[in-house]
């Protein structure tokens, strides 16, 4: 049997918790280690260049979830086509999905880094980013995007692997490539002396060393899912379905990063510190964070395969799964990382002020975050039958614009960093409670009897 069979999970046949797990925990720490690119950037910076830097890296997450949200969503588009292909056996239909995901990941990575590079300035300075940081954070930024093509391209790839089962071999990548990101980020800053520069080139060549190698698996791939570069094309028909799915989910991230952008400019009017201890403390965020995004994967290509083979019962029973251990793993890691703070946010920087900010943040967000997750597997059990609007349109209404409405209109009349920081939960809770109806409604119409069980 080889390495790539090994790989593979069959989605369709036998008991479900321990394939759900043995998908989501490598797609888990492959999530982990990418975000590890950027808070080694954070650490490197915030604890051998000054706060100033840190501060500089940090508000740019936003910027960056902004910008490259749209194309992290259709690559969760490619991965639902292409599962549902799988779940049909329709190999010819699959190819020609590989074929165009493919591609799409190549003009998109080209796009956004154009996009990107130009836009830096303008954004940071709308969001009221402090003049002794601004020149940094766009420097930072500008050299991010010159690799953001690689990033893309590691990303839709991944999707492809993620689509048959396969979580691991992205896993293993990411190991060689957070290990380069590291060793090159300590090189640019202790030895050469180097500020935000020096961490941007780092994780862009990491980046490259990721879309490389995941290239080189595809084209090894046996079947239907090996990249053909002379075969590369878009198909319409593939193109569409893709962008059905993955455009909402997008569009949706955008819409998500646009009120993470406001509530960031808020932050902002705090001073260098705040951004500081709040960069700081969103780490850990997203390290959670990515527990869910797990659940929502293993949701995603279970419940395309499963859809797309008519098999309702199973849809259902990997949806409970999947909640259910997005919750317990998410509360887990939430509670650990803040009964902790001061230990974790020490890795980040030793300013005491930096370190009471982060704290404040820990303690009325990440405490909370586990919540987040009835919206999330819901509305990735949802798209992985097709249905991706409903779950845009709650999600835009129920976090975003209550956000908004928060940073506007309450939070001037309740002054401070910990009541600006309440919406994350308060949001949370409303989007959670209405994309969980919207699933149960959705299934109900599929299998009534199975649904009231």
């Amino acid at each position: 049997m080889s390495h790539t069979t090994k790989a593979k999970v069959d989605m369709l046949h036998g008991p479900l918790f321990l394939k759900i797990l043995v998908f989501a925990l490598p797609l888990a720490a492959s999530s982990l280690l990418q975000q590890l690119f950027n808070s080694v950037d954070v650490a490197v910076v915030g604890r051998f260049a000054s706060s100033k830097a840190l501060a500089a890296v940090g508000s740019n997450a936003p910027v960056i979830s902004l910008l490259i949200n749209l194309f992290v969503g259709i690559s969760m588009g490619a991965n639902v086509v292409i599962s549902n292909h799988l779940g049909q056996r329709d190999d010819e239909s699959t190819r020609r999905a590989v074929s165009t995901v493919s591609l799409v990941a190549i003009l998109s990575g080209l796009l956004l880094m154009c996009v990107g590079i130009g836009v830096s300035r303008p954004i940071l300075e709308m969001m009221d980013t402090p003049a002794d940081v601004l020149d940094m954070a766009v420097l930072y930024l500008r050299i991010y995007f010159i690799g953001i093509p690689f990033f893309l391209i590691f990303n839709f790839g991944a999707a492809i692997l993620r689509s048959v089962g396969d979580t691991r071999r992205p896993l293993y990548i990411l190991v060689a490539a957070g290990i380069l990101n590291t060793l090159l980020n300590l090189f640019f800053v202790i030895c050469l002396g180097m500020g935000v520069e020096g961490v941007a080139i780092a994780t862009a060549i990491a980046n490259v060393l990721s879309a490389g190698c995941i290239v080189w698996l595809l084209r090894r791939e046996p079947g239907p899912l090996q990249l053909q570069f002379s075969h590369m094309r878009i198909y319409g028909k593939e193109l569409k379905r893709m962008l059905q799915i993955g455009v909402p989910a997008g569009l949706q991230g955008m819409v998500f990063s646009v009120s993470n952008v406001v509530v960031q400019s808020a932050i902002n009017g705090y001073g260098s510190a705040a951004i500081a201890g709040s960069a700081a403390a969103v780490n850990f965020e997203y390290y959670c964070y990515y527990i869910i995004v797990a659940c929502n994967g293993a949701a995603i290509s279970f419940i395309g395969q499963n859809y797309g083979a008519g098999k309702y019962d199973r849809v259902r029973r990997i949806y409970r799964i999947c909640l259910i251990m997005g919750f317990v793993g998410c509360f887990v890691a939430n509670a650990l990382f803040t009964y902790f703070d001061h230990f974790f946010l020490s890795f980040f920087s030793l300013d005491s002020e930096v370190i009471r900010y982060g704290s404040i943040r820990m303690e009325g967000v990440l405490l909370f975050q586990f919540l987040a997750c009835s919206y999330e597997v819901s509305g990735s059990a949802l798209r992985g039958m097709s249905e991706s609007m409903l779950p845009t349109i709650i999600t835009v209404f129920g976090t975003c614009v209550l956000r908004m409405i928060w940073v506007f209109v309450v939070a001037p009349h309740y002054s401070g960093f910990d009541r600006l920081l309440q919406v994350y939960p308060l949001s949370w809770v409303l989007t959670g409670g209405m994309v969980f109806v919207a699933y149960h409604m959705r299934m109900r119409k599929l299998c009534p009897k199975q649904a009231l069980n």
